[in-house]
Protein backbone atom coordinates (compact mmCIF):
# COMPACT_ATOMS: atom_id res chain seq x y z
CA UNK A 1 0.00 0.00 0.00
CA UNK A 2 1.42 3.62 -1.01
CA UNK A 3 1.75 6.46 0.71
CA UNK A 4 -0.91 7.79 -1.59
CA UNK A 5 -3.77 5.48 -0.54
CA UNK A 6 -2.55 5.92 3.13
CA UNK A 7 -3.21 9.56 3.07
CA UNK A 8 -6.08 8.78 0.92
CA UNK A 9 -8.06 6.44 3.28
CA UNK A 10 -7.12 9.23 6.23
CA UNK A 11 -8.98 11.72 4.60
CA UNK A 12 -12.23 9.60 3.66
CA UNK A 13 -12.07 8.87 7.67
CA UNK A 14 -11.79 12.51 8.22
CA UNK A 15 -14.90 12.92 6.01
CA UNK A 16 -16.44 10.09 7.39
CA UNK A 17 -16.54 11.60 11.13
CA UNK A 18 -17.30 15.02 10.28
CA UNK A 19 -20.01 14.51 7.34
CA UNK A 20 -22.28 13.28 10.21
CA UNK A 21 -21.99 16.17 12.63
CA UNK A 22 -22.37 18.47 9.34
CA UNK A 23 -25.59 16.62 8.84
CA UNK A 24 -26.62 17.08 13.03
CA UNK A 25 -25.50 20.81 12.46
CA UNK A 26 -28.53 21.61 9.45
CA UNK A 27 -30.90 21.00 12.89
CA UNK A 28 -34.47 21.52 10.91
CA UNK A 29 -33.49 21.11 7.09
CA UNK A 30 -32.20 17.64 8.00
CA UNK A 31 -29.81 17.45 5.31
CA UNK A 32 -28.12 13.87 4.75
CA UNK A 33 -24.58 12.66 5.87
CA UNK A 34 -23.80 11.51 2.39
CA UNK A 35 -24.62 14.44 1.05
CA UNK A 36 -21.51 15.91 2.69
CA UNK A 37 -19.56 12.91 2.22
CA UNK A 38 -20.18 13.05 -1.31
CA UNK A 39 -19.71 17.35 -1.74
CA UNK A 40 -16.61 16.79 1.11
CA UNK A 41 -15.26 14.23 -1.64
CA UNK A 42 -15.60 16.62 -4.29
CA UNK A 43 -13.72 18.90 -2.65
CA UNK A 44 -10.89 16.37 -1.54
CA UNK A 45 -10.99 15.26 -4.97
CA UNK A 46 -9.07 15.38 -8.40
CA UNK A 47 -11.28 17.98 -10.01
CA UNK A 48 -10.89 20.77 -6.65
CA UNK A 49 -7.94 20.63 -4.02
CA UNK A 50 -6.85 17.57 -5.19
CA UNK A 51 -5.62 16.26 -1.36
CA UNK A 52 -7.10 12.70 -2.79
CA UNK A 53 -6.36 10.66 -5.31
CA UNK A 54 -8.55 7.21 -5.99
CA UNK A 55 -6.42 4.05 -6.82
CA UNK A 56 -6.98 0.87 -7.48
CA UNK A 57 -7.00 -0.25 -3.63
CA UNK A 58 -9.86 2.95 -3.19
CA UNK A 59 -11.78 1.91 -6.05
CA UNK A 60 -11.96 -2.05 -4.43
CA UNK A 61 -13.36 -0.73 -1.27
CA UNK A 62 -15.76 1.57 -3.34
CA UNK A 63 -16.97 -1.38 -5.26
CA UNK A 64 -17.42 -3.33 -2.23
CA UNK A 65 -19.29 -0.19 0.04
CA UNK A 66 -21.80 -0.45 -2.74
CA UNK A 67 -22.33 -3.78 -2.65
CA UNK A 68 -22.52 -3.63 1.04
CA UNK A 69 -25.04 -1.06 0.64
CA UNK A 70 -26.97 -3.21 -1.42
CA UNK A 71 -26.87 -6.04 0.80
CA UNK A 72 -28.27 -3.88 3.55
CA UNK A 73 -30.86 -2.98 1.74
CA UNK A 74 -31.98 -6.18 0.87
CA UNK A 75 -31.19 -7.04 4.73
CA UNK A 76 -33.97 -4.47 5.91
CA UNK A 77 -36.58 -5.71 3.26
CA UNK A 78 -39.36 -7.05 5.15
CA UNK A 79 -41.09 -9.80 2.85
CA UNK A 80 -44.18 -10.13 5.11
CA UNK A 81 -44.80 -6.30 5.07
CA UNK A 82 -44.14 -5.55 2.13
CA UNK A 83 -46.03 -8.89 0.37
CA UNK A 84 -49.58 -8.06 -1.48
CA UNK A 85 -50.94 -4.69 -2.25
CA UNK A 86 -47.69 -3.07 -1.24
CA UNK A 87 -45.47 -5.44 -3.63
CA UNK A 88 -48.38 -5.05 -6.18
CA UNK A 89 -48.42 -1.25 -6.14
CA UNK A 90 -44.60 -0.80 -6.04
CA UNK A 91 -44.21 -2.91 -9.30
CA UNK A 92 -47.05 -1.69 -11.47
CA UNK A 93 -45.23 1.86 -10.57
CA UNK A 94 -42.24 0.97 -11.58
CA UNK A 95 -43.47 -0.80 -15.10
CA UNK A 96 -45.43 2.91 -15.42
CA UNK A 97 -42.01 4.51 -14.86
CA UNK A 98 -39.80 2.60 -17.48
CA UNK A 99 -42.51 3.26 -20.24
CA UNK A 100 -42.42 6.92 -18.84
CA UNK A 101 -38.68 7.12 -18.76
CA UNK A 102 -38.13 5.04 -22.01
CA UNK A 103 -40.48 7.56 -23.84
CA UNK A 104 -38.82 10.35 -22.64
CA UNK A 105 -35.47 8.90 -23.56
CA UNK A 106 -35.98 7.88 -26.78
CA UNK A 107 -37.45 11.94 -27.48
CA UNK A 108 -33.71 13.54 -26.14
CA UNK A 109 -31.91 10.89 -28.24
CA UNK A 110 -33.73 12.37 -31.33
CA UNK A 111 -32.79 15.54 -30.38
CA UNK A 112 -29.35 14.70 -30.10
CA UNK A 113 -28.85 15.15 -26.05
CA UNK A 114 -28.34 11.80 -25.20
CA UNK A 115 -26.77 8.96 -27.03
CA UNK A 116 -28.96 5.54 -25.97
CA UNK A 117 -32.58 5.58 -24.30
CA UNK A 118 -32.46 2.67 -22.81
CA UNK A 119 -29.02 4.13 -20.35
CA UNK A 120 -30.70 6.85 -19.87
CA UNK A 121 -33.92 5.29 -19.21
CA UNK A 122 -33.14 2.88 -16.76
CA UNK A 123 -31.19 5.52 -14.68
CA UNK A 124 -34.61 7.35 -14.71
CA UNK A 125 -36.12 4.39 -12.82
CA UNK A 126 -34.27 4.07 -9.66
CA UNK A 127 -34.85 4.98 -6.12
CA UNK A 128 -32.27 4.96 -3.51
CA UNK A 129 -33.77 2.54 -1.20
CA UNK A 130 -30.23 2.10 0.88
CA UNK A 131 -29.89 6.09 1.04
CA UNK A 132 -33.58 6.75 2.22
CA UNK A 133 -33.62 3.59 4.74
CA UNK A 134 -31.09 5.90 7.41
CA UNK A 135 -33.45 8.95 6.28
CA UNK A 136 -36.54 7.14 7.06
CA UNK A 137 -35.59 5.80 10.13
CA UNK A 138 -34.20 8.88 12.11
CA UNK A 139 -37.19 10.42 10.95
CA UNK A 140 -39.30 8.60 12.41
CA UNK A 141 -41.56 7.53 8.78
CA UNK A 142 -40.00 3.36 8.84
CA UNK A 143 -43.40 1.99 10.72
CA UNK A 144 -47.00 2.23 9.39
CA UNK A 145 -48.83 2.17 5.67
CA UNK A 146 -46.65 4.79 4.53
CA UNK A 147 -42.93 3.20 5.38
CA UNK A 148 -44.48 -0.24 3.86
CA UNK A 149 -45.20 1.84 0.94
CA UNK A 150 -42.19 3.06 0.69
CA UNK A 151 -39.97 -0.17 1.87
CA UNK A 152 -41.63 -1.43 -1.79
CA UNK A 153 -41.26 0.84 -3.85
CA UNK A 154 -37.80 1.16 -2.82
CA UNK A 155 -37.03 -2.23 -3.25
CA UNK A 156 -38.88 -2.49 -6.57
CA UNK A 157 -37.13 0.73 -7.32
CA UNK A 158 -33.73 -0.71 -6.68
CA UNK A 159 -34.02 -4.49 -7.51
CA UNK A 160 -35.64 -4.04 -11.23
CA UNK A 161 -33.31 -1.96 -12.50
CA UNK A 162 -30.40 -4.48 -11.22
CA UNK A 163 -32.53 -7.14 -13.52
CA UNK A 164 -32.89 -4.71 -15.88
CA UNK A 165 -29.27 -3.78 -16.06
CA UNK A 166 -28.39 -7.70 -16.15
CA UNK A 167 -30.76 -8.50 -19.19
CA UNK A 168 -30.24 -4.82 -20.95
CA UNK A 169 -27.13 -3.96 -20.60
CA UNK A 170 -25.09 -7.30 -21.17
CA UNK A 171 -23.14 -7.82 -24.15
CA UNK A 172 -24.87 -11.34 -24.75
CA UNK A 173 -27.63 -12.22 -26.44
CA UNK A 174 -31.31 -11.73 -24.40
CA UNK A 175 -31.71 -15.63 -24.16
CA UNK A 176 -28.29 -16.17 -22.34
CA UNK A 177 -28.80 -13.95 -19.82
CA UNK A 178 -32.20 -15.12 -19.16
CA UNK A 179 -31.01 -18.32 -18.51
CA UNK A 180 -28.24 -17.74 -16.43
CA UNK A 181 -30.67 -15.00 -14.52
CA UNK A 182 -33.18 -18.05 -14.11
CA UNK A 183 -30.28 -19.89 -13.17
CA UNK A 184 -29.14 -17.29 -10.18
CA UNK A 185 -32.85 -16.97 -9.58
CA UNK A 186 -33.31 -20.89 -8.48
CA UNK A 187 -29.96 -20.76 -6.35
CA UNK A 188 -31.42 -18.16 -4.71
CA UNK A 189 -34.78 -18.27 -4.12
CA UNK A 190 -33.65 -22.13 -2.74
CA UNK A 191 -31.23 -20.48 0.13
CA UNK A 192 -33.68 -18.06 0.82
CA UNK A 193 -36.06 -21.42 1.58
CA UNK A 194 -33.37 -22.81 3.59
CA UNK A 195 -32.98 -19.86 5.25
CA UNK A 196 -36.55 -19.06 6.39
CA UNK A 197 -36.77 -23.03 7.73
CA UNK A 198 -36.34 -23.16 11.81
CA UNK A 199 -33.56 -23.59 12.59
CA UNK A 200 -32.31 -27.16 15.31
CA UNK A 201 -32.45 -25.75 19.19
CA UNK A 202 -28.63 -27.30 19.04
CA UNK A 203 -27.55 -24.42 16.06
CA UNK A 204 -29.24 -21.86 17.60
CA UNK A 205 -28.14 -22.13 21.26
CA UNK A 206 -24.25 -22.81 19.09
CA UNK A 207 -24.75 -19.75 17.24
CA UNK A 208 -25.89 -17.63 20.64
CA UNK A 209 -22.81 -18.74 22.21
CA UNK A 210 -20.59 -17.16 19.56
CA UNK A 211 -22.95 -14.03 19.54
CA UNK A 212 -20.49 -11.89 21.40
CA UNK A 213 -16.99 -14.01 21.19
CA UNK A 214 -14.38 -13.38 19.14
CA UNK A 215 -15.61 -15.95 16.57
CA UNK A 216 -18.12 -13.90 16.00
CA UNK A 217 -19.67 -17.04 13.82
CA UNK A 218 -23.06 -15.35 13.15
CA UNK A 219 -21.44 -12.30 11.23
CA UNK A 220 -18.83 -14.55 9.76
CA UNK A 221 -22.00 -16.79 8.06
CA UNK A 222 -23.21 -13.96 6.63
CA UNK A 223 -20.20 -12.63 5.32
CA UNK A 224 -19.63 -15.86 3.44
CA UNK A 225 -23.41 -15.92 2.33
CA UNK A 226 -22.63 -12.46 1.02
CA UNK A 227 -19.08 -13.38 -1.00
CA UNK A 228 -20.99 -16.35 -1.99
CA UNK A 229 -23.96 -14.83 -3.77
CA UNK A 230 -21.82 -12.26 -5.32
CA UNK A 231 -19.43 -14.63 -6.25
CA UNK A 232 -22.03 -17.14 -8.43
CA UNK A 233 -23.57 -13.29 -9.81
CA UNK A 234 -20.12 -12.54 -11.16
CA UNK A 235 -19.79 -15.72 -12.24
CA UNK A 236 -23.11 -15.79 -13.97
CA UNK A 237 -22.25 -12.62 -15.97
CA UNK A 238 -24.69 -10.37 -13.63
CA UNK A 239 -24.50 -7.53 -12.00
CA UNK A 240 -22.58 -8.14 -8.44
CA UNK A 241 -25.50 -5.83 -6.88
CA UNK A 242 -28.12 -8.66 -7.60
CA UNK A 243 -25.93 -11.03 -5.61
CA UNK A 244 -25.44 -8.83 -2.97
CA UNK A 245 -29.37 -7.76 -2.67
CA UNK A 246 -30.06 -11.11 -2.51
CA UNK A 247 -27.85 -11.93 0.19
CA UNK A 248 -29.71 -9.36 2.31
CA UNK A 249 -32.50 -11.27 1.86
CA UNK A 250 -31.04 -14.35 2.84
CA UNK A 251 -28.95 -13.59 5.90
CA UNK A 252 -32.38 -11.49 7.00
CA UNK A 253 -34.30 -14.92 7.22
CA UNK A 254 -31.21 -17.16 8.35
CA UNK A 255 -30.75 -14.85 11.68
CA UNK A 256 -33.74 -16.12 13.79
CA UNK A 257 -34.18 -15.85 17.45
CA UNK A 258 -33.36 -13.57 20.09
CA UNK A 259 -30.19 -12.72 18.64
CA UNK A 260 -31.15 -11.06 15.52
CA UNK A 261 -31.12 -7.82 16.70
CA UNK A 262 -27.81 -7.81 17.80
CA UNK A 263 -26.56 -9.34 14.47
CA UNK A 264 -28.34 -6.67 12.42
CA UNK A 265 -27.03 -4.05 14.42
CA UNK A 266 -23.33 -5.51 13.80
CA UNK A 267 -23.73 -6.04 10.29
CA UNK A 268 -24.78 -2.38 10.12
CA UNK A 269 -22.30 -1.18 12.09
CA UNK A 270 -19.77 -2.63 9.85
CA UNK A 271 -21.68 -0.70 6.59
CA UNK A 272 -22.53 2.57 7.84
CA UNK A 273 -19.72 2.98 10.33
CA UNK A 274 -17.46 1.64 7.53
CA UNK A 275 -17.86 0.98 3.84
CA UNK A 276 -20.76 2.57 2.77
CA UNK A 277 -19.25 6.35 3.78
CA UNK A 278 -16.00 4.85 1.58
CA UNK A 279 -18.70 4.28 -1.44
CA UNK A 280 -19.87 7.81 -1.15
CA UNK A 281 -17.15 9.83 -0.40
CA UNK A 282 -14.76 8.20 -3.26
CA UNK A 283 -18.12 8.71 -5.48
CA UNK A 284 -17.34 12.70 -4.96
CA UNK A 285 -13.80 12.32 -5.60
CA UNK A 286 -14.77 10.43 -9.08
CA UNK A 287 -17.39 12.98 -10.39
CA UNK A 288 -16.04 14.65 -13.08
CA UNK A 289 -17.03 18.12 -12.00
CA UNK A 290 -14.71 19.48 -15.84
CA UNK A 291 -17.37 17.33 -18.28
CA UNK A 292 -19.92 19.58 -16.33
CA UNK A 293 -18.80 22.80 -17.41
CA UNK A 294 -17.70 21.84 -20.44
CA UNK A 295 -20.54 22.15 -23.08
CA UNK A 296 -21.86 25.95 -22.50
CA UNK A 297 -25.14 24.12 -21.61
CA UNK A 298 -24.35 21.18 -19.84
CA UNK A 299 -24.97 22.44 -16.46
CA UNK A 300 -28.48 22.86 -17.61
CA UNK A 301 -28.78 19.42 -17.64
CA UNK A 302 -28.94 18.95 -14.14
CA UNK A 303 -32.12 20.60 -13.12
CA UNK A 304 -33.66 18.75 -16.26
CA UNK A 305 -32.91 15.09 -15.00
CA UNK A 306 -33.78 16.40 -11.88
CA UNK A 307 -37.08 17.05 -12.62
CA UNK A 308 -37.44 13.90 -14.91
CA UNK A 309 -36.70 12.06 -11.39
CA UNK A 310 -40.10 13.26 -9.87
CA UNK A 311 -42.16 12.85 -12.97
CA UNK A 312 -40.39 9.41 -14.10
CA UNK A 313 -40.76 8.47 -10.42
CA UNK A 314 -43.21 10.73 -8.69
CA UNK A 315 -46.00 10.63 -11.52
CA UNK A 316 -47.15 6.47 -10.51
CA UNK A 317 -47.09 7.47 -6.78
CA UNK A 318 -49.59 10.33 -7.36
CA UNK A 319 -52.10 7.99 -9.81
CA UNK A 320 -52.02 4.38 -7.91
CA UNK A 321 -52.15 6.01 -4.01
CA UNK A 322 -54.59 8.06 -4.42
CA UNK A 323 -56.86 5.89 -2.83
CA UNK A 324 -54.55 3.97 -0.50
CA UNK A 325 -52.85 7.02 1.17
CA UNK A 326 -53.97 10.24 2.47
CA UNK A 327 -53.63 13.12 0.64
CA UNK A 328 -51.32 14.52 2.61
CA UNK A 329 -48.86 11.56 1.95
CA UNK A 330 -48.87 11.52 -1.48
CA UNK A 331 -46.61 14.13 -2.47
CA UNK A 332 -44.37 13.41 0.01
CA UNK A 333 -44.34 9.53 -1.00
CA UNK A 334 -43.26 10.93 -4.74
CA UNK A 335 -40.50 12.86 -3.70
CA UNK A 336 -39.18 10.16 -1.71
CA UNK A 337 -39.65 7.60 -4.68
CA UNK A 338 -37.98 10.19 -6.72
CA UNK A 339 -34.66 10.01 -4.63
CA UNK A 340 -31.85 8.25 -6.45
CA UNK A 341 -28.12 8.24 -6.31
CA UNK A 342 -26.47 4.82 -6.14
CA UNK A 343 -27.92 2.90 -9.03
CA UNK A 344 -26.70 5.99 -10.98
CA UNK A 345 -23.47 6.28 -10.40
CA UNK A 346 -23.34 2.43 -11.39
CA UNK A 347 -25.81 3.00 -14.85
CA UNK A 348 -23.32 5.93 -15.40
CA UNK A 349 -20.44 4.25 -15.23
CA UNK A 350 -21.11 1.13 -17.52
CA UNK A 351 -22.61 3.52 -19.75
CA UNK A 352 -19.60 5.44 -20.10
CA UNK A 353 -17.54 2.21 -20.19
CA UNK A 354 -19.58 1.36 -23.51
CA UNK A 355 -19.79 4.48 -25.01
CA UNK A 356 -23.19 4.60 -24.41
CA UNK A 357 -23.36 7.85 -22.93
CA UNK A 358 -22.19 11.26 -23.28
CA UNK A 359 -20.02 12.58 -20.72
CA UNK A 360 -21.51 15.67 -20.05
CA UNK A 361 -24.91 13.21 -19.29
CA UNK A 362 -22.92 11.25 -16.81
CA UNK A 363 -21.81 13.55 -14.43
CA UNK A 364 -25.39 15.83 -15.02
CA UNK A 365 -27.21 12.54 -13.75
CA UNK A 366 -24.98 12.17 -10.96
CA UNK A 367 -24.97 15.60 -9.70
CA UNK A 368 -29.03 15.20 -10.16
CA UNK A 369 -28.71 12.28 -7.97
CA UNK A 370 -27.21 13.83 -5.43
CA UNK A 371 -29.56 16.73 -5.68
CA UNK A 372 -32.67 14.37 -5.25
CA UNK A 373 -30.52 13.22 -2.15
CA UNK A 374 -30.45 16.50 -0.66
CA UNK A 375 -33.79 17.99 -1.57
CA UNK A 376 -36.70 15.80 -2.23
CA UNK A 377 -36.44 13.76 1.56
CA UNK A 378 -36.11 17.08 3.05
CA UNK A 379 -38.93 18.51 1.40
CA UNK A 380 -40.92 15.57 1.93
CA UNK A 381 -40.66 14.94 5.52
CA UNK A 382 -41.30 19.02 6.01
CA UNK A 383 -44.20 18.30 4.09
CA UNK A 384 -44.94 15.90 6.56
CA UNK A 385 -44.15 17.58 9.71
CA UNK A 386 -46.60 20.52 8.31
CA UNK A 387 -49.44 18.42 7.83
CA UNK A 388 -49.27 16.78 11.12
CA UNK A 389 -48.39 20.33 12.70
CA UNK A 390 -51.05 22.74 10.86
CA UNK A 391 -54.03 19.88 11.40
CA UNK A 392 -53.67 16.91 13.06
CA UNK A 393 -57.03 16.23 13.84
CA UNK A 394 -57.71 16.24 9.88
CA UNK A 395 -54.57 13.84 8.64
CA UNK A 396 -55.70 11.34 11.45
CA UNK A 397 -58.87 11.45 10.06
CA UNK A 398 -57.84 10.64 6.52
CA UNK A 399 -55.09 7.76 7.79
CA UNK A 400 -58.22 6.54 9.50
CA UNK A 401 -60.99 6.65 6.39
CA UNK A 402 -58.15 5.11 3.96
CA UNK A 403 -57.39 2.50 6.50
CA UNK A 404 -61.17 1.41 6.90
CA UNK A 405 -61.47 1.65 3.01
CA UNK A 406 -58.50 -0.64 2.01
CA UNK A 407 -59.86 -2.98 4.36
CA UNK A 408 -62.98 -3.05 2.74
Amino acid sequence: MTLSTVSTLVLIGVVAVISPILAELTGRLAIPDVVFEIILGILIGPAVLGLAHPDSVIVALEDIGLSYLMFLAGLELDLQRIRGRSLELAATGWIISLALALVIASVLTLIGTVLDAIVIGLALTTTALGTLLPILRDAGLFEGRFGARIMAIGSVGEFAPILAIAVLLDHRNPETTSVLLLLFTVVAVTAVLVAARPHPPKLIQFLHRHVHSSAQLPIRISMLLIISLVILAYRLGLDVLLGAFAAGIVVKLFVQGEDSTIVKGKLEAIGFGFLVPIFFITSGMQFDLHALFSPPAGLLRVPLFLVLFLVVRGTPALLLYRRDLPRYQLVPLALFSATGLPLIVVITTIGLEEGRMYPVNAAALVAAGMLSVLLYPMIARMRLQRASRTNPTEADAQVSGVEEAHER
